[in-house]
């Protein structure tokens, strides 16, 4: 028999996305790569590819901006490129795949599918249609697109977006669900050396590489554990932790530099090593500092470890050389030159918002959460506001905008999803709002389980909005300074105001609860109105 035929095979469906296309969706070779490794790892097989990679984030994509179509040829057991052009046209081809993929599905040739950005009204319509017909597992990452394939009817075994993930945790959280879900054994692999023949295309991708975007996302943990320390620092008998909380604000550069290293030059140990040394030597220049530092670090590990390699210096000496060498000589750049220019602009940040607030805190939170969804939906949150949410969270562990985050994100999407849980439009859409109101107030993040919602009713979005505007409000006028992506029930914890955050919360998640609820309730009396009225006319007929 076959050893292959016995294997699972898996679908993996998908594209470079909107926020993915920062955190490894860019590169899609590396990202298919690690996937492939992994699903290896766990005694599975790749049954069938459609992968769509565009030269630019989905967040700002035209029609001319260009991309490449990725399919899976059996024959070599390797994704290939099948077509190229532009994102109208990879569309087209997508479509046509898309049957293919579908009509295995429906002939039992899959049995999983993994879904990475993906479109379920669009290029994978006909496959998500018959996974949900099959009742196929399937686990992925994409706010927005997760929320929309659920709403499909599949049977969803994990989900999350793509904030804080890596080709690797995303491959790795994929393949423990498969298997725990198909009862077999897997063991994450570590990925691949580095080919030295491919460090020329390596460097030349670096400065591809350099995104301020994903580096504060990826560095994201690092602060919330700071915000945890000085949250436990104000328990009595834990107060020593003060002590903890400044060393790690020190650290904070550090966590920047080694992220930025390690993005930019991808050559794991290496690289790291280079991050830390170049980091410890940007302390004084703050996050920016550290930042700045870890994509000099980045950039010349990756040239001084190709001219050592070409050199033909034992391994063991390229490896001192490029980690040590590079996080030195852009560590003391930073050190002696960057790092008062780097400080001042990081205090001028702070400096401006802390201006507005104290100006009037009231119209600022206002403003805060009236366009804090707009923000997010329109891609330039990541960008713009969680920047600045890290440089507060560097001075005094929690912040203002990140406040507004939970309470206009979090809390509304909260009330949303909780609002479709008591009262839906239909039975399904309460199964969709679950995991959604589940994850929001367990984790304090997935606010895009709140999309389907929003977007199918513009008075559910424009409710969504106004209750976000209603607790930037409350967290100006209680002076809050907070955090998301942490539990709910942790938040005010972490915040400066126990009191007025809970208010805040509260005050959100409830206005969007009671928004949803009451449109909700309008739309099923208008429903069955329709259907009373109609019915006469059936029974004449």
């Amino acid at each position: 028999m076959d050893t292959i035929s016995t294997k699972k095979k898996v679908a993996i469906l998908g594209s470079s996305g909107g926020n993915l296309f920062y955190l490894g969706g860019k590169e899609p070779e590396k990202l298919l790569e690690e996937l492939l490794l992994q699903i290896d790892a766990a005694g599975m097989v790749c049954g069938s590819l459609q992968f769509i990679a565009a030269k630019a984030s989905m967040d700002s994509v035209k029609e001319d901006t260009t991309a490449e179509l990725y399919s899976w040829d059996d024959s070599i057991h390797k994704p290939t490129v099948i077509a190229r052009g532009t994102i109208a046209d990879i569309n087209k081809a997508a479509s046509h795949l898309d049957s293919e993929i579908a009509a295995k599905i429906t002939n039992n040739e899959i049995d999983a599918v993994i879904f990475m950005s993906a479109d379920p009204n669009g290029a994978n319509k006909s496959a998500v249609e018959a996974a949900a017909d099959k009742k196929l597992p399937a686990t992925g990452t994409g706010g927005t697109s997760m929320a929309a394939i659920a709403s499909k009817g599949l049977n969803v075994i994990s989900t999350s977006g793509t904030t804080g993930t890596t080709n690797r945790t995303r491959a790795v959280t994929f393949l423990t669900s498969l298997s725990k879900h198909f009862g077999v054994p897997y063991r994450p692999v570590i990925g691949k050396a580095i080919d030295s023949n491919q460090l020329e295309t390596s460097s030349v991708r670096s400065f591809q590489r350099i995104n301020l975007r994903g580096m504060m996302l990826s560095s994201l943990p690092g602060f919330i554990a700071m915000a945890l320390v000085l949250a436990l620092s104000k328990i009595p008998g834990l107060t020593m932790l003060g002590e903890v909380f400044d060393l790690m604000i020190n650290a904070l550069p550090v966590i920047l530099a080694v992220v930025a290293a390690k993005q930019v030059a991808d050559l794991d140990d290496v690289s790291i090593v280079a991050g830390i040394v170049a980091g410890v030597l940007s302390v004084k220049g703050g996050i920016i500092g550290g930042i700045i530092g870890g994509i000099l670090a980045g950039l010349l590990v990756q040239y001084i470890f190709r001219k050592c390699v070409e050199w033909k210096f034992p391994a063991t000496t390229v490896n001192i050389a490029a980690g040590g060498i590079a996080g030195l000589i852009s560590g003391l750049a930073v050190f002696f030159l960057i790092a008062p220019v780097a400080l001042w602009l990081g205090e001028g940040i702070r400096s401006l918002l802390d201006l507005l607030v104290s100006t009037n805190g009231i119209i600022a939170g206002l403003i805060a959460g009236l366009l804090i969804w707009p923000a997010i939906i329109g891609g330039i949150y990541h960008a713009a506001i969680l920047p600045i949410v890290l440089l507060e969270m560097e001075q005094t562990g929690n912040s203002f905008l990140g406040a507004v985050d939970m309470v206009g994100l979090v809390m509304v999407s909260a009330g949303i999803t909780l609002a479709n849980i008591v009262s839906p439009r239909d039975k399904g859409e309460s199964a969709v709002a679950a995991p959604g109101f589940a994850i929001n107030m367990g984790f304090g993040t997935f606010v895009e389980a709140a999309y389907p919602f929003m977007f199918s009713n513009k008075y559910i979005f424009a409710g969504a909005i106004l209750s976000s505007g209603f607790g930037g409000l409350l967290v100006g006028l209680f002076d809050v300074r907070g955090t998301a992506y942490v539990p709910s029930f942790m938040a005010p914890l972490l915040s400066n105001n126990m009191s007025g955050f809970i208010i805040a919360m509260a005050g959100s998640l409830i206005s969007s609860f009671l928004i949803t609820l009451s449109i909700n309730k309008i739309n099923v009396k208008k429903s069955k109105d329709m259907v009373g009225k109609q019915q006469p006319n059936n029974i004449a007929g």
